[in-house]
């Protein structure tokens, strides 16, 4: 758009949002006739979908504030009233995290639903993601709304949405509710009740403090093995909420060597001492590293700042601390749930980016295997799913630190996980190895997987151009081999087609822009947009046969350098396609 179009929209969205500083933000921006800034604010709006809303804080269509908030709210709480007869009665369930604008955009969330006579109960304080899904189905409401970025850089929020099943929003209820949003007026034509009002009239409640103590009786019945030894584990919050969460679960479970990082536990939605607090992300772990090291701690877990997620290190044969990736812990808590845990009819699932490791030992154990697009709202939906046919559902994961174990939660629970993770890593100790040599057991039995992701951050509306280009690219020219290896099969999941040695079949799964292609002898690479931060990803896995009686650091070696030629041929491929 041109400077007049923009400046016109641009001062039309000013006059409508009910929040002074954004609207002078973007008020300043008109008169510095800062083009690029306003194309960017207003050149595209955020989309409500499947992970509801994620965005930069800011004015604009394009921003999180409170305007798309309040708007966002009247959209869903007119939806459930379409399709919910009794959600008057049921209510939703509100949570927050620690970021900024959280608790603004958490309380204009409830006097919004309030004033549509949809009662809220709204959490007093800050509460983990797993824990707003889980007082959902625990206070039987109709649907829940966590205000939360999760792992994202501090100037982002978000607006997660759940439905009355404990699961999130799957369709067609994303289309729905974002077509209810679109016929919503300006955000300050939006009506609120004020909170006296509300409370006096039953459309304000707190969370009862009941949820909190069903929650953690619920997660520590979880634990297979209800061991606790002399662990020593370091834990960091991640500036996050999931602090005071984990550290009351370890306690309750006997675990009494449990050494939280200070600079870390509290709440904090500047993330002062990570620029990105991802467990992930370069750097964000040496804070908990380093308090490992001079406790000699067994294992460090670490959350992100929602708590939904869950990374771990431990240690190795000489006694280094290592990451583990999130393969390794699915793989780790998948076998030893249905290990310690023999459960007929049982059911795992994750994700076509995640290893198909799992896949091969629910196979060993008898166990059903399912997989699901990328994003845990598949596999809570599909667990659900399969209820009926009797299926009981033991684990789920993907391989972005996202880890449910059991039914608690129907949603990834970074809480609970933690405390199954110390079990087993007790459980280990007790057994005379680590997390590290439990994981060699089960490669050694069941095979040697590695793999690797390659990302890309494109911002903006022209980054969001260059990665649907670049998808397009890859259909318009179809590959036939990665390097020297062979495809066998390739997948695309928006055209819902799946072509072997020249023969197309129907996939199943919903329609998502993924491609992937499968290579012989079980490796395969998977390349898609991220549903929630500005970046095209790609998901690199090699299977490694090894030989009888191979030392597994050769075999490792020997897959890692496969690996490695993988990636840097497909790369190749993508750049030929316009990969910046």
């Amino acid at each position: 758009m041109d400077l007049e179009r923009l400046a016109t929209v641009a001062a039309a969205w000013a006059g409508g949002d009910p929040d002074p500083k954004t609207a002078a933000e973007v008020r300043a921006l008109i008169a510095a006739k800062d083009v690029a800034a306003l194309e960017d604010r207003f050149g595209a709006s955020l989309e409500f979908g499947t992970a509801g809303l994620r965005g930069v804080l800011g004015g604009g269509t394009n921003r999180m504030n409170l305007a798309v908030v309040r708007r966002t709210s009247a959209g869903l709480a007119r939806y459930l009233k379409a399709q919910v007869p009794d959600v008057a009665k049921r209510g939703v369930v509100i949570g927050r995290d620690g970021r900024h604008m959280s608790l603004e955009f958490a309380r204009e969330t409830a006097l919004v639903f309030a004033a549509e006579g949809v009662p809220a109960h709204v959490f007093a304080g800050v509460s983990p993601t797993p824990v707003t899904a889980f007082a959902l189905t625990s206070l039987g409401a109709a649907a829940a709304v966590m205000v939360t970025a999760s792992h994202n850089p501090p100037e982002y929020n978000g607006y997660k949405v759940y439905w009355g099943n404990g699961a999130q929003i799957v369709p067609p209820h994303d289309l729905g509710i974002a077509a209810a949003i679109d016929a919503v007026g300006p955000a300050n034509t939006v009506a609120l009740l004020d909170e006296a009002t509300a409370r006096s009239k039953g459309l304000w409640v707190d969370v009862p403090a009941a949820v909190e103590r069903q929650y953690l009786d619920a997660i520590l019945a979880l634990r297979p093995t209800k061991q606790a030894g002399d662990l020593s584990i370091v834990y960091t919050a991640m500036h996050g909420v999931g602090g005071r969460w984990v550290l009351a679960a370890l306690q309750e479970a006997g675990f009494t060597r449990v050494a939280p990082v200070p600079q870390q536990q509290e709440p904090d939605g500047d993330f002062p001492t990570v620029r990105f607090p991802n467990p992930e992300e370069k750097g964000a772990m040496d804070l908990s590293t380093a308090l490992a090291e001079q406790l000699q701690a067994d294992v460090v877990l670490a959350n992100d700042p929602d708590a939904d997620r869950l990374a771990v290190m431990a240690r190795d044969a000489k006694g280094a601390l290592r990451m583990l990736t999130g393969n390794e812990v699915g793989v780790l808590l998948g076998h030893y749930m249905l290990t310690q845990v023999p459960t007929p009819h049982a059911l795992v699932i994750t994700t076509i980016v995640s290893s198909v490791q799992l896949k091969a030992i629910a196979a060993a154990k008898g166990a059903r295997f399912e997989e699901t697009l990328t994003g845990f709202k598949w596999i809570a939906n599909r667990a659900l799913e399969l209820l009926p046919e009797g299926a009981r559902f033991v684990m789920g994961y993907e391989e972005a630190l996202g880890y449910t174990v059991g039914t608690v939660v129907r949603d990834k629970d970074g809480v609970g996980a933690a405390l199954v993770l110390a079990d087993m890593a007790a459980w280990c100790k007790a057994r005379g190895t680590t997390l590290l040599g439990y994981l060699e057991e089960i490669q050694r039995e069941h095979g040697l997987f590695v793999a690797s992701q390659f990302n890309a951050t494109l911002k903006g509306t022209s980054g969001a151009a260059q990665i649907r280009a670049l998808m397009e690219a890859f259909r318009a020219r179809p590959i036939e081999r990665i390097g020297a290896m062979t495809i066998s099969a390739a997948n695309d999941y928006q055209a819902q087609v799946r072509v072997t040695g020249g023969v197309s079949s129907k996939l199943t799964l919903p329609k998502s822009n993924v491609l992937a292609w499968e290579l012989a002898g079980g490796s395969r690479v998977t390349l898609r947009p991220s549903g929630t931060e500005p970046k095209i990803k790609v998901y690199f896995e090699w299977r490694e046969a090894l030989q009888p009686g191979e030392a597994m650091a050769t075999a490792k070696a020997r897959a890692a350098q496969q690996l490695g030629a993988l990636e840097q041929a497909f790369l190749t491929l993508a750049k030929e396609r316009g990969l910046p």
